[in-house]
């Protein structure tokens, strides 16, 4: 292998991927404005979420931090009957941000806290804190969201716009390979921790964490449809400015790998 492919210190930047890579994002959804939602997380947290047209009023409390109130612009997609995804930036702290999965159909709920932190941090700079709940007020049904194995042996085309097209392929519960096939970044590949939590049949949040781009991803993919909502966030290319985007992409089920049961 030659020394530039080896060679990280000119990847792209995550500000400068982010022109052109949204042109697949479905629409912002309203639905949840004027809506109420309280989501209680396993871990014991409660948070109270009140939505207008595209912000978003929450307080949350729990014995250890107190009561802690902010007020966020957020984007919502729809991604199934009465099933949304939910993603805004803590104008607070705006290190963090959240990704939020409403199954106001099952009352069920994943959130998922993803934190930059220093810029040499290690393994990466990123990183995120999954917590699945139930919604308030509504009797949970169906299977709680948890970590799934259903994508293992997969490579899937994900196109995000007419330039950028890339492939993942879904190796272990916690590594994925990505693929760049067309787009500022063509030609790089690598391999980088993931997370996949099964939210409906067919339905997943599936995360990364890159350790080359000091960045983390959350997106709420079907595989029925091959339909992805998603948000990038991570530091720019000055290493202080923070970038944070949502995008969406149509995709392809290439092949299916199935390993063999050992003899």
């Amino acid at each position: 292998m030659s020394a530039s492919l080896e060679d990280t210190t000119g990847w792209l930047p995550l500000d400068g991927l982010e022109p052109g890579f949204d042109a697949n994002r479905g629409p912002h959804s309203t639905a949840l404005a004027g809506r109420e939602v309280e989501v209680v997380l396993d871990a014991g947290v409660r948070i109270r979420h009140v939505f207008d047209a595209d912000r978003v009023r929450w307080e949350l409390d729990t014995d250890a931090l107190g009561a802690r109130t902010g007020e966020d612009p957020y984007q919502a997609f729809e991604v199934d009957e009465e099933l949304y995804y939910v993603q805004f930036q803590h104008e607070h702290d705006p290190r963090e941000a959240v990704s939020l999965v409403l199954d106001l159909r099952h009352g069920r709920a994943l959130a998922v806290l993803s934190r930059i932190g220093p810029a040499g941090q290690r393994p990466t700079v990123v990183t995120q804190r999954f917590d699945p709940g139930v919604i308030e007020g509504i009797e949970p049904t169906g299977t709680p969201p948890g970590p799934s194995t259903d994508l293992l042996g997969r490579r899937v085309l994900w196109t995000y716009s007419p330039e950028h097209r890339y492939e993942h392929v879904y190796l272990t519960e916690n590594w994925y390979t990505f693929v760049c096939l067309s787009g500022p970044e063509q030609g790089l590949a690598d391999t980088d921790a993931c997370a996949t939590y099964r939210i409906r049949p067919g339905i997943y949040v599936f995360a990364w964490r890159e350790k080359v781009v000091p960045c983390a991803a959350v997106t709420v993919a079907d595989h029925r449809l091959f339909r992805s909502h998603g948000a990038l966030f991570g530091l720019g290319e000055d290493g202080t400015n923070i970038s944070h985007f949502t995008f969406g992409a149509h995709g392809r089920l290439l092949s299916n790998t199935i390993h063999p049961e050992p003899s």
